[in-house]
């Protein structure tokens, strides 16, 4: 049965309406990036580029690197740009826009996240790059999705029982990464991993004070000492939890890699942010042209 027009918006040249592409204008692989200027810093490095196409905050560039086809994109900040990016893009790969039916044969996306992050534990030095295994979402996202079988529920009754969050907020969702991904790309040194809180703001979201008062002023230490058998929350930021649930979701693998860029026990921030932002663009253009 067709999809309704309500549903699946396409503007009037049959582009997908947030994005404004065509299925053929994305490869296989494709890059996040949060800010739209750094898809021009990954894309500085491919052989040729196709396509460039920028509607509001999501930027797209597709080319080759060392002859590898390759989509870059940025989502913006925070997972509900990420509801927008990964349902279009799963649109393009796997829905017929003109009948505006689901193809039969689905196509498996690989989606790698080029993001910066804090560490919330002591020995995550700045200027780390780190891949994130687990995700946990204090953003309400999945929980809008038919999604209890790929979420992992333990571990979110873990986070639940010890953060003793208030009732009134969201509770939280685990999702796992693409074992695939994460298996090759911590198979090199540069790599840490490890779990990774997301929340959908950068100040009292991330237990950050300016003017406005915390409504948990412990809720940085309590991440910082939750415990899952062996395993830590390493670090925290805006859209990983939405990556890996609507990756998941839908089909598709992802993986995060996160720059260090704060460590908020220690209250230190990297002096040269863009210097391992870049080292993280090229380490993972390097690795991925072998995917």
């Amino acid at each position: 049965m067709p999809i309704k027009e309500s549903e699946l918006v396409l503007n009037e040249d049959g582009s997908i309406y947030h994005l404004h592409l065509f299925p053929h204008q994305i490869a296989d692989t494709i890059i996040t990036v949060g800010d739209p200027d750094r898809v021009d810093k990954v894309t500085q490095y491919f052989d040729e580029i196709e396509v460039k196409v920028s509607k509001r905050e999501f930027h797209t560039q597709t080319g080759t690197y060392q002859g590898k086809r390759l989509t870059v994109i940025s989502t913006g900040i925070g997972t509900d740009n990420i509801d927008i990016v990964f349902n279009e893009l799963d649109a393009l790969a796997n829905i017929d826009l003109q009948t505006r039916e689901v193809n039969t044969n689905l196509k498996k996306l690989n989606f790698i996240r080029i993001g910066t992050s804090g560490a919330i534990q002591k020995d995550i030095p700045i200027n780390t790059i780190l891949a994130t295994q687990t995700a946990i979402g204090f953003d309400s996202l999945l929980h809008f999705y038919k999604s209890e079988t790929i979420q992992e529920t333990k571990i979110a009754s873990e986070v639940a029982q010890q953060l003793v969050q208030a009732s009134f907020k969201s509770r939280p969702y685990v999702i796992n990464g693409s074992k695939k991904l994460l298996k090759y790309f911590s198979s090199f040194e540069e790599i840490k991993t490890g779990m990774t809180a997301t929340n959908v703001g950068f100040y009292a979201p991330q237990g950050r004070v300016l003017r406005a008062d915390l409504q948990d002023e412990n809720f940085i230490q309590k991440l910082s000492d939750f415990k899952y058998k062996k395993q830590k929350i390493t670090n925290l930021e805006m859209e990983t939890s939405g990556i890996y649930g609507m990756s998941k979701l839908l089909g598709h693998r992802a993986i995060s890699l996160n720059a260090i860029l704060a460590n908020r026990i220690t209250g230190e921030f990297s002096k040269n942010p863009g210097v391992i932002v870049e080292r993280l663009i090229k380490f993972t253009l390097d690795k991925i042209k072998d995917l």
